[in-house]
């Protein structure tokens, strides 16, 4: 059905009513812009007071529209800056990592490089040394205290040498075979060394005790007392450990008996110098056998 061109408001009051009001606002902003038009014209600075005020109320209403427009539109950057920093976070995170590997290379070698110098210095300064080798293997955590030497009888190394690193004594060789060494370490039941006080040369011995440390006993009278930081070297009486080698240090306050923490960490060792004994065993003297006996 083709549209009617009939115009009027009929009998519509809504109509009726929405097309007055049009009229109405029709003929007030007529009537407005003519009276902007004549003041702007005849009251330049009145008209220019107006506009202020005018600007003055629609300002708020101006800023907070352009504030919501430029917030929704930074979503979009917003949302790309958080996938891009988190993909930032990530390769960072990566390098950190790889960073951190590098640097506990980096301090694993230099802490090997400060000990192989400790121990190339203590072998130029040292008489008596067999070899300078690797301690390949320990046994911190059991009842008797062995480590294992990358050397034996053809580097020249015999049953009874000590051995020692640049902390200090770490034991003795007990058993060698043509390439391997097996030594017995200060903490040892086994193992006893005779020492003496740093401080006043008072003559003691450390006895292994099996779990890590060393039992520091006097020997000359009972009523000694020990103080916690007394150090203890070795004194050379035995002829096996050479004098003035670090042994221990006390740990606490006692008397006769105490107890003490080696030098030479197990969980530390990595490279020891073989010596020879302090007076080594003369050899063995064969019988004289009487004139016109059979050979």
């Amino acid at each position: 059905m083709a549209p009617t061109r009939d115009r009027r408001t009929g009998f519509s009051r809504r109509r009726q009513y929405g097309v007055f009001l049009g009229y109405v606002l029709a003929v007030a902003g007529a009537v407005v812009g003519a009276a902007l038009l004549a003041l702007s014209t005849f009251n330049p600075p009145a008209f220019s007071a107006l506009r202020m005020a005018l600007a003055g109320l629609t300002t708020p209403v101006s800023t907070g529209l352009a504030t919501a427009t430029r917030g929704i539109g930074a979503v979009p950057d917003i949302v790309s800056h958080y996938f891009f920093v988190e993909q930032e976070n990530r390769v960072l995170r990566g390098e950190r990592d790889r960073n951190r590997a590098l640097l506990l290379r980096a301090r694993t070698i230099a802490y090997d490089n400060r000990r192989l110098r400790a121990l190339l210095t203590l072998r130029d300064r040292t008489e008596g040394v067999v070899v300078a080798a690797r301690l390949v293997s320990s046994t911190p955590q059991s009842g008797r205290r062995f480590a294992l030497l990358n050397a034996g009888r053809w580097s020249g190394v015999l049953p009874g040498m000590p051995v020692r690193g640049p902390d200090g004594l770490i034991g003795r060789v007990l058993e060698t075979g043509p390439n391997a060494a097996r030594v017995l370490l200060l903490s040892d039941p086994e193992s006893i060394v005779p020492v003496r006080r740093t401080r006043d040369g008072l003559p003691a011995i450390a006895a292994g005790r099996g779990d890590g440390l060393v039992d520091i006993r006097s020997v000359e009278s009972t009523n000694v007392h020990f103080q916690p930081g007394d150090l203890f070297v070795s004194s050379g009486v035995g002829g096996i450990y050479p004098p003035g080698i670090p042994v221990a240090r006390i740990l606490e306050r006692g008397s006769d008996t105490v107890r003490a923490h080696t030098f030479a960490v197990p969980d530390t060792f990595d490279f020891a110098i073989v010596e020879r004994a302090f007076l080594p065993l003369p050899p063995p003297v064969s019988p004289i056998k009487p004139a016109g006996a059979p050979k």
